[in-house]
């Protein structure tokens, strides 16, 4: 059995597979890892490409799209590896990528995932929006990122090389013990795709987990490949996800108090949208909150045991102010100057 299994959960990525699998297999060690590929019910040709390009490889075969969540659920459950990566068909991992990753895991036993750092493909000396050197969220859960605050992404010129602690990791590239993902549950199926990483890993924190970013290992990622900025099915399941990710992992004595909140914040997002004639994302996020109320039903359970698995409710990286406020009003658009004004 290889220590790491690699997995790539694709659908209709063909694109993003030939280019980027040459790379992968080239810069990762064999002996170390056995490379999946789980094709989450592609409509394209990608099955038959990597059967003709790629016969070495594993090839999973979901039946439908069941989303990112689920998808990497049923592909994740039929591996045994003593550690799972999870990585987008659209990262460009470079040369001695994995081995920093995991030689700091062998070396510290109570970190249960990782991330390196990831910077925008197609604007290399940036940190890339959705990974940055490692996610935190607001007291409200807004996420995000050293090297990225809202809308803004910084340059990198060395300012996040410090391994450090953080409160989430991308799913674009995620490391983390087979043992601690099924023990926390997996990803939320029912997310389909967006936040359902950051769930995962407010679960792990809460539990006493540790999770990091390790800077020494860089990857580039184009991101947005299955749906683009503006997507309002993108708007949705990011207000939707949001919420419940909220009302699955919040205190008890914060629950009402930031959903109150949150509510205003929301209704401040319609508004915006209504202002600029974007009627479709004021629709998503309309019908976000909608579906987040029925949904919060069956999440009761759920929260009842997030609670009871908890160790502590004060996580250092969850930010204890709006970063909503911070940025457009206290005009803060680095991480840097953020938390700096903050201590």
């Amino acid at each position: 059995m290889k220590k790491v299994a690699i997995v790539i959960l694709n659908w209709n990525g063909k694109k993003f597979l030939s280019q980027f699998l040459p790379d992968l297999i080239q810069h990762t060690p064999e002996s170390l890892v056995e490379i999946v590929i789980a094709d989450n019910g592609s409509t394209d040709d990608s099955v038959a490409f990597l059967q003709q390009a790629y016969p070495q490889l594993r090839i999973m075969l979901l039946e439908k799209n069941y989303g990112f969540a689920e998808g990497y659920n049923r592909a994740l459950s039929k591996l045994d590896n003593p550690y799972l990566m999870l990585l987008n068909s659209d990262v460009e991992v470079t040369e001695h990528w994995l081995e920093p990753l995991i030689e700091y895991m062998e070396q510290h036993p109570e970190v249960a995932a990782c991330q390196p750092k990831v910077r925008a493909f197609y604007d290399k000396e940036k940190f890339e929006h959705a990974g940055g050197c490692g996610g935190y969220i607001d007291k409200y859960g807004y996420p995000f990122c050293r090297g990225r605050i809202m809308r803004i992404t910084e340059k990198d010129h060395g300012q996040y090389d410090d391994i450090s602690s953080i409160f989430w990791a991308t799913g674009a590239c995620l490391l983390i013990r087979t043992q601690e993902y099924t023990n926390a549950g997996g990803l939320d199926g029912r997310f389909f795709a967006h936040m359902e990483e950051i769930d995962l890993c407010w679960r792990l924190r809460s539990r006493g987990k540790t999770i990091v970013c390790i800077p020494a290992s860089t990857v580039y990622h184009v991101g947005g490949g299955t749906l683009q900025k503006g997507s309002p099915f993108k708007t949705y399941l990011n207000f939707r996800n949001n919420l419940l990710m909220l009302y699955k992992n919040l205190p008890e004595a914060e629950l009402k108090s930031v959903m109150r909140i949150r509510w205003w914040l929301d209704t401040l997002a319609e508004i915006r949208f209504l202002l600029f004639g974007d009627w479709k994302n004021f629709t998503a996020v309309v019908k976000a909150r909608c579906d987040y109320r029925k949904m919060k039903k069956e999440m009761v359970a759920d929260r009842r045991t997030n609670l009871s698995l908890s160790v502590s409710t004060a996580i250092p990286e969850r930010f204890d102010k709006s970063l909503l406020y911070a940025f457009y009003v206290r005009k803060i658009h680095s991480f840097s100057t953020l938390v700096n004004r903050s201590q």
